[in-house]
């Protein structure tokens, strides 16, 4: 099933995409190099689905030339901000505005569960350079706390209030890559632990896709917030904590 992605017309989810993410994407891309066939950063690098540009921002780190594309414009309000060196445009994963070979890395971040994927495949391996590397990824929700359970069971709480829309889960490994002309390189599955403060990580609930529903549906945001303040008080009121984000890597070669 196809994730709805219509919550991506949202300037407030916009808004909460560009400046209260946690920056997981640079954590990711980071293992990256590591499949390289020769050290240096790559000339170009494509983000599919790149969203307000936190995760087209990360491609600094590995590429000398970003561009990010999203479906949805509204995303991109903030992406000068986020990303001021990239280049962003709308487009689709399913028909990707580029030449054949422009590219010797594209990323997808959490994308595909929205999309065609045999379609979305077929472009991504049309736009690869001949050594060219697909690396999609994805991460779960910050959800825990490493020897501190409350986290855990207060956010099965909050994900049964604010449930995301059905289609989310994908699993990378089982995609179909030799049929598209891309063969799978790696696999990883990495823990990312990010410091969160209490108002940090508020913040950055109030941009998930639940919350953004419940508030579609007649929510009120100072309520949902409220009712965050009051459950994660306790678990926070020593100062910050390290919420452990759960990610998989996938990473494919042109063939």
């Amino acid at each position: 099933m196809t994730a709805d992605s219509s919550i991506y017309d949202s300037e407030r989810v916009a808004a909460a995409y560009a400046f209260t993410r946690p920056p997981v994407h640079r954590h990711l891309v980071a293992c990256l190099p590591g499949y390289l066939s020769r050290p240096g950063p790559m000339a170009t690098a494509l983000d599919i689905g790149c969203g307000a540009g936190m995760s087209t921002a990360a491609l600094a780190l590995v590429a000398k030339r970003t561009v990010g594309l999203e479906p949805h414009r509204p995303m991109l309000a903030h992406s000068g901000r986020v990303a001021p060196a990239a280049v962003f445009c709308v487009g689709r994963a399913e028909a990707l505005p580029f030449s054949p070979g422009a590219f010797d890395l594209v990323t997808a971040a959490g994308v595909l569960n929205y999309a065609d994927v045999a379609l979305s495949l077929g472009e991504v391996a049309r736009v690869l350079s001949a050594h060219g590397l697909f690396a999609p990824y994805d991460f779960s929700a910050g959800r825990r706390i490493r020897d501190d359970p409350r986290l855990a069971d207060w956010h099965a709480e909050f994900q049964a209030h604010f449930p995301s829309p059905p289609g989310y889960a994908l699993d990378l490994r089982a995609l179909d890559y030799r049929a598209h002309g891309l063969a799978l390189a790696g696999y990883e599955e990495i823990e990312v632990g990010i410091a969160m403060s209490l108002a940090q990580y508020i913040d950055y609930l109030l941009g998930e896709a639940g919350v953004e529903m419940a508030l579609r549906g007649g929510g009120q945001e100072a309520q949902v917030r409220a009712y965050c303040e009051s459950g994660l008080a306790g678990i926070f009121a020593s100062g910050p904590r390290e919420v452990v984000f759960d990610a998989q890597l996938a990473v494919a070669r042109a063939m």
